[in-house]
């Protein structure tokens, strides 16, 4: 099915449904698995430290093929990739939830890994193809509004699969969600009208990209990890491998990014990267991600350890969060093309940094109110930032790069919830996360990447 300004009205409903599928299951499952590790530990015979992997496997292969398949987009069709995608990560996600050892469980998830990056890719490219130029900006946020939500109810699906089912089934439920996405996607998703033209896919390059992201997120992650197992901050004499990765993965980058320079259409985008729009957009992206990430994982821990909510109690006040971000992106949507996307991120960003700093500076003994009109301020203020955001990175790239902007778009939003994580940790193991001085620093320095994030984005209404 070829389209040239989106499809008809008719049509968009089933094809955007298939996105949205989609998009649930790869988002949720970076997530979900996190509440379920201590039973997989248990029931897998393993340890802690071995159990990690069943998150990292998923996540390294994620990053590390995003870009290659959002390039591979561009040549053979989003559709294609899409549809493969969701293929290999249903077959995948069976595989997983069949796993009797944590060996098998891994590597099933570095397989549903593979194709959650299909799957991430190219999504926002085939949101393009759905919707014509004058609605698109409504097609990218209720996108974004998926994006947002699933990548913060992980823990309540978790919570809540668990407490009727045992841990294979996070995996199980994707295999009848999977199959009907593929069957319905083999007959609404659109075709690309064009392919890129001189693009190629450099089996060199492509392992170059997954070692650079690859090494690069070990690295990291294990400092993070050794910083919050070693409280005072870790020895030195613990420090040498993810040093040694982090270090690796520079070199490995500095070579990679020497060859793409010399090539027209490089796979790791460069060439968008030289717009400043689109690099100032991929800064606010990373910066917004970062604020998200810090204060969602730490707000728990301030909520339950040191104002001693219930597990209710919290979860209920953390909905505030994505329940303003569902009510606010519909409207969102309509500002899109109105405003400037430089203005309405600066200005969600200045909200969003706002309810950080106030959640900070939380009385001694809050209210259910005070807390929950918090939480909405930095919901409406995220949902402010994001649609237009991705509008902007999607659109300022020429339509035979759509695959490699979709593609930035995932690798921005894993960059920025990888480096909240690891300074989340590092910041827990300097200061106790149960007394909640932890979460109040985490939430100043949220407040802080998201002021970060809005000074990038103001700095693009220079650019028009």
């Amino acid at each position: 099915m070829l389209v040239q300004d989106g499809l008809p009205a008719g049509q968009r409903l089933p094809a955007l449904l298939v996105i949205i599928l989609g998009i649930v299951m790869a988002v949720l499952d970076g997530t979900i698995v996190n509440l379920a590790l201590p039973d997989i530990t248990r029931e897998l015979n393993a340890t802690p430290a071995q159990s990690i992997w069943v998150i990292n496997a998923y996540q390294v292969a994620t990053l590390a093929l995003l870009l290659p398949l959002a390039t591979l987009g561009d040549i053979v069709g989003y559709r294609r990739v899409y549809l493969v995608g969701l293929a290999v990560f249903t077959l995948a996600s069976a595989a997983c939830a069949m796993a009797d050892s944590l060996t098998t469980l891994a590597l099933a998830r570095v397989l549903q890994g593979l194709g959650a990056a299909g799957l991430m890719s190219v999504n926002t490219a085939l949101v393009r193809l759905i919707y014509p130029r004058h609605l698109l900006g409504r097609g990218i946020a209720i996108n974004s509004l998926v994006v947002a939500t699933a990548s913060v109810a992980g823990p309540s699906v978790a919570a809540g699969i668990l407490s009727v089912a045992s841990w294979p089934w996070l995996f199980a439920l994707n295999v009848p969600f999977g199959l009907l996405s593929v069957w319905l996607g083999r007959k609404a998703l659109p075709d690309n009208p064009s392919r890129a033209e001189g693009l190629r896919l450099a089996p060199l390059d492509v392992l170059l990209n997954a070692l650079m992201f690859g090494l690069v997120f070990l690295g990291v992650d294990g400092l993070g990890v050794r910083a919050e197992a070693v409280p005072g901050g870790a020895p030195a004499a613990s420090l040498w491998l993810p040093l040694a990765e982090l270090a690796a993965g520079i070199v490995v980058g500095v070579i990679y990014v020497r060859r793409q320079l010399a090539q027209p259409l490089p796979l790791f985008p460069l060439d968008l990267l030289r717009i400043p729009v689109f690099a100032l957009s991929m800064g606010t992206s990373i910066g917004a991600f970062c604020a998200q990430t810090l204060a969602y994982v730490s707000l728990p821990f301030l909520l339950l350890g040191h104002y001693g909510f219930s597990h209710l109690q919290a979860g209920l006040l953390l909905t505030a969060w994505p329940l303003a971000i569902v009510v606010a992106s519909p409207v969102v949507g309509r500002l899109i093309g109105r405003y400037s996307g430089g203005l309405l991120g600066s200005l969600g960003m200045a909200l969003l940094a706002l309810g950080l700093a106030l959640l900070a500076v939380l009385p001694t003994h809050p209210s259910q109110l005070d807390i929950v009109w918090r939480m909405a301020l930095c919901g409406v203020g995220y949902a402010l930032f994001q649609s237009p955001n991705n509008h902007t990175i999607i659109t300022s790239a020429p339509p035979h790069r759509s695959g490699g902007a979709s593609g930035m778009l995932g690798t921005a939003r894993l960059t920025g919830q990888t480096l909240g994580a690891v300074l989340l940790a590092m910041i827990f193991a300097m200061f106790d996360p149960q007394g909640g001085h932890g979460s109040f620093v985490a939430l100043w320095l949220a407040a802080g990447f998201a002021a970060l994030a809005g000074v990038c984005s103001g700095l693009r209404m220079r650019q028009v």
